[in-house]
């Protein structure tokens, strides 16, 4: 889909839904359970990925309540045609999209940037190439909605009014 800034907020939305948010609900849980699995299996592997699994939980969480402010508060109001308080709402979700991509940095530096090591497990090789994937994912959804859709709905910044001057302000 060509997801430049004349499609149409609708059209935008309708994407996102289907490509990102639909997508990461199944990616997680799955990822979960892979990551549960190879902790377990090599636990004592010097390269297994401890705590991935906790902090794909985490992100889980953190996703689905972020998604879920998108869909209930934020894309409805969207669709309605926008209103002159969007940029509340906007400024909570790119800060979330902020936090969303620290937390990208910390899964990509505990899983060794999804390499796995030589001679990982055909499960090890699947959840790094998953964790590849929605990482790629994550940062495309986060820059279509910043980058965007946000765009349409985003205040322009207040013009300074010129203040009459008696000529001493300097």
């Amino acid at each position: 889909m060509n997801t430049s800034l004349n499609t149409s907020p609708e059209t935008l939305i309708d994407h996102i839904l289907e490509r990102y948010h639909a997508v990461h609900r199944e990616q997680l849980p799955e990822l979960i359970r892979m990551a549960r699995r190879v902790e377990a299996v090599h636990h004592d592997h010097p390269l297994v990925p401890s705590g991935l699994s906790n902090l794909l939980a985490q992100a889980e969480q953190e996703m689905l309540s972020h998604m879920l402010k998108e869909e209930s508060i934020l894309f409805p109001l969207f669709k309605a045609g926008g209103h002159p308080f969007a940029s509340q709402p906007i400024g909570v979700m790119r800060t979330e999209h902020t936090q969303h991509g620290e937390m990208l940095e910390q899964l990509m530096h505990l899983c060794n940037n999804a390499s796995p090591p030589a001679g990982a497990c055909t499960t090890w090789r699947a959840l790094y190439a998953g964790i590849a994937q929605f990482h790629d994912d994550l940062t495309r959804h986060i820059d279509l909605e910043n980058n965007v859709l946000f765009s349409h709905f985003d205040a322009p910044a207040p013009v300074p009014a010129k203040s009459a001057c008696c000529g001493s302000c300097g």
